[in-house]
């Protein structure tokens, strides 16, 4: 169960600011669970715990089971976006964090990402892997279109017909059930597809195949995914302002308009969450960044950014508040021993575990940034593993959606990220794009 606490909000805000925001943060829950809101048919992302069938699961498993057969020992997930943060957060946060020098997962094959970027440099490299690996790929798009994975697809494709007879058994496409290239593409060569269901957003999306399948690939357990994000989902039924994501919704869209904090930073203090930080960034930087309103969301990893970022966090703009995602228990326990010299002045901590240090860590940071005129909001998790982040996965999505009916924006649009691309494709050359690239090239000279 995910829990927030507001404590450290209190000595900035007054409670009639936060009584009065509260009326509107249970309107926006109304909002949202009504689904009479802005974006309301992309709302199947809300039921998703408690709708997806063991069948679906039991169809992962028996691809697993064959491409274990195989030998597969490399799987290629080609995808941008929603179509590949939450599998990787998932899975950098529940793998060792060596693994990848430890041989891997046991019986598991290794997951690597491709199409999130044009970088030709990683493309190459990539390739340099599966040339000397048994390889299988997850190709990840609604229309097939898209640059970014559309170009990776297309490389990884040839290399892997180019090596097997069996290619079109190595390829599953997980796109739309009825239309766009990639399912047109899948139909013709016989690819085993999965669907991306027509009412759920791309950054919403980790709950379906589009996550799942990925996740259980690499070796981890999506059945308990599932269960923690149906106990989060019974949970956030609640209207009231014990609802952990209505808190949340009401404390940030606080901070936001009354108090001119306008760059939330989640904060995480184990380094398993890096790619949290991601994927909470495309899903709140994508939701709520619209209309000229919006906070800029950031991330860091403490206590290392402590040594880097920690001085502009302490000491400078006063723009901005936390977000910490506190781990309540490690998964295991490293104690600090006596050293007879003690030249490192550390015997006072000997028979204290590391997590203990990485504990009193956070609380003197939060009492230093506070005391900085930084507002913090904690949410907590019991653990790292896969129920627990389910449930987070899912109390961020919800809470997303109550926080942008709150700000007054649409939450499942994304109108500004056609403008990069309508250029991109004018300055490639794409057929019917030649006047505006004739444009552009005189703006740039």
């Amino acid at each position: 169960m995910v829990k927030v606490n507001l404590s450290g909000c209190s000595s900035f805000v007054s409670q009639a600011a936060y009584d009065a925001i509260s009326t509107d943060a249970l309107a926006a829950f109304d909002t949202l669970m009504g689904g009479n809101g802005a974006g309301n048919d992309f709302l199947g992302w809300k039921t998703l715990p408690s709708q997806v069938p063991d069948s679906l699961i039991a169809e992962f498993e028996a691809i697993r089971d064959d491409w274990k057969f195989k030998g597969i020992d490399l799987v290629v997930v080609i995808g941008i976006g929603g179509s590949y943060l939450g599998a990787r957060c998932a899975i950098e946060a529940l793998s060792h964090s060596f693994a990848s020098l430890m041989g891997g997962k046991k019986d598991a094959p290794a997951v690597v990402f491709a199409g999130n970027s044009l970088s030709e440099e990683y493309l190459a490299e990539l390739m340099d892997l599966v040339a000397g690996r048994n390889t299988a790929c997850i190709v990840i798009s609604k229309s097939g279109t898209t640059t970014e994975p559309a170009v990776a697809f297309r490389v990884v494709k040839q290399a892997i017909e180019q090596r097997y007879a069996d290619a079109a058994e190595r390829i599953i496409a997980i796109t739309d059930a009825k239309k766009g290239a990639l399912k047109t593409l899948a139909t013709q060569e016989g690819y085993k597809t999965f669907v991306v269901p027509d009412n759920v957003g791309g950054r919403f999306s980790v709950l379906t195949p589009v996550g799942l399948l990925p996740i259980l690939l690499a070796g981890f357990d999506v059945r308990r995914m599932l269960e923690g994000a149906r106990e989060m989902q019974l949970a956030l039924q609640d209207r009231s302002m014990e609802n952990p994501a209505v808190k949340y919704a009401a404390m940030r869209n606080l901070l936001y308009k009354e108090y001119g904090k306008t760059i939330e930073i989640l904060v995480s203090y184990n380094p398993k969450f890096q790619y949290l930080g991601e994927w909470w960034k495309q899903l709140y930087g994508e939701s709520e960044g619209k209309d000229g309103k919006g906070i800029f969301p950031a991330s860091v990893n403490f206590t290392t950014d402590l040594h880097s970022m920690g001085q502009f966090i302490q000491d400078g703009n006063r723009i901005l508040f936390e977000t910490v995602v506190n781990v309540e228990n490690s998964n295991r326990e490293v104690t600090i021993g006596l050293d007879s010299q003690n030249l490192d002045q550390l015997n006072y901590l000997a028979g204290r575990r590391v997590e203990h240090c990485n504990a009193m860590a956070m609380l003197g940071t939060k009492l230093a940034h506070i005391d900085g005129g930084v507002p913090q909001i904690e949410v907590s998790v019991e653990r790292i593993d896969a129920f627990n982040l389910g449930g987070l996965f899912y109390f961020f999505e919800f809470a997303c959606g109550v926080s942008a009916y709150l700000l007054g924006v649409n939450p499942f649009n994304q109108p500004g990220v056609e403008a990069y691309k309508k250029n991109m494709f004018a300055l490639l050359g794409k057929p019917g794009y030649e006047e505006q690239g004739a444009v552009l090239r005189e703006r740039l000279g």
